[in-house]
């Protein structure tokens, strides 16, 4: 399929979509959280307060940092651009459809990381160092078990490529077969890894000796923060979009059109109601693991993928 120049006004929507879900599902999340917590919540709309807010600061640099620590932000923040431009969200027909290969979505994801993990070791400060370094092992450990994913919606669709998968999926039986109940759980363990949710990290503290992302952030401060932090909140809804529409594809429409993409948005909305509520209700009710039980939390994701995997070959086939 090629891009045609028709639907490009509509994946530009798209891309606005994403940037403006990302802090709106964060604060949904957080006022969820809240309310489970017997706290009064901020507002769904406070991470767009305090972008806004960090927005409007003078960005103060640490002595010592070369150019990568002043590049890293922009790199972060349009990496997660151009991988939004790759993930069905409301239709599974885009005009990068043939392009949205989910190989290439990890790639780009391991691109962020490296760019925020290189920057925070530039910094030259010893918790910056701390947390690239955790960050790349939680990283090493994911990515694995992420291509294990890939690779069994693979074997279902016969294609890595997210719209095919998506269409796929989405014309299928809606009872899931065991290969895609243990794809789920381990892509579940795997949002929480990549994106510093409970039980990983906690992203609302900074206890120095505990934290992972961010611990890369703290020597970041005005406009560099904000595009740092708007493109983790971007990152997160990108992982619960792209297990939407690999999961829980029903309710997507396969055919561009004003009404479908209605009802698609709403069923959009719907999920990420749903899931929001969930994550946050997850991650009341757990604790955040000690740093040395991290590998064996990751270590679960990819045993729950390989048993997706082989159990393709043995109960589907």
């Amino acid at each position: 399929m090629n891009v045609s120049a028709d639907n490009l006004p509509g994946d530009f929507l798209r891309v606005l979509l994403i940037v403006f879900l990302g802090p709106l599902f964060l604060g949904w999340v957080n006022v969820v959280r809240g309310i489970l917590s017997n706290r009064k919540p901020p507002g769904v709309f406070q991470p767009f307060r305090d972008l806004f807010r960090l927005l409007r600061k003078e960005a103060i640099l640490p002595s010592g940092s070369s150019v990568l620590f002043r590049l890293a932000p922009y790199v972060v923040f349009s990496t997660m651009l151009v991988a939004s431009l790759l993930i069905p969200v409301v239709s599974t027909v885009t005009a990068y459809r043939a392009m949205g290969d989910a190989i290439v979505l990890v790639g780009l994801f391991a691109l962020a990381r490296v760019f925020m993990a290189l920057a925070a070791m530039d910094a030259g400060t010893p918790f910056g160092d701390l947390g690239g370094r955790r960050e790349m092992m939680v990283g090493f450990l994911a990515e694995p078990a992420t291509i294990l994913v890939l690779f069994t919606t693979y074997l279902l669709s016969h294609s890595t490529m997210t719209g095919v998968t998506s269409e796929v999926l989405r014309e299928g039986s809606i009872l899931p077969t065991p290969s895609l109940v243990f794809g789920a759980l381990a892509y579940f363990l795997i949002l929480l890894g990549e994106n510093g949710r409970i039980p990983i990290d906690n992203p609302a503290t900074h206890l120095e000796l505990t934290m992972i992302h961010e611990a890369m952030l703290l020597e970041y401060s005005g406009r560099y923060l904000a595009l740092m932090e708007w493109g983790s909140s971007i990152k997160l809804i990108l992982y619960l979009l792209l297990g939407i529409s690999f999961f829980f594809p029903w309710g997507m429409t396969g055919a561009p059109g004003w009404r479908g993409d209605l009802l698609s948005s709403a069923a959009l909305a719907g999920k990420l109601f749903v899931s929001g509520a969930g994550l946050a209700l997850f991650e009341t009710i757990m604790a955040k693991l000690r740093i040395f039980r991290v590998p064996e939390f990751m270590t679960l994701a990819f045993l729950l993928a390989i048993l997706g995997f082989l159990s393709h070959f043995i109960l589907e086939v």
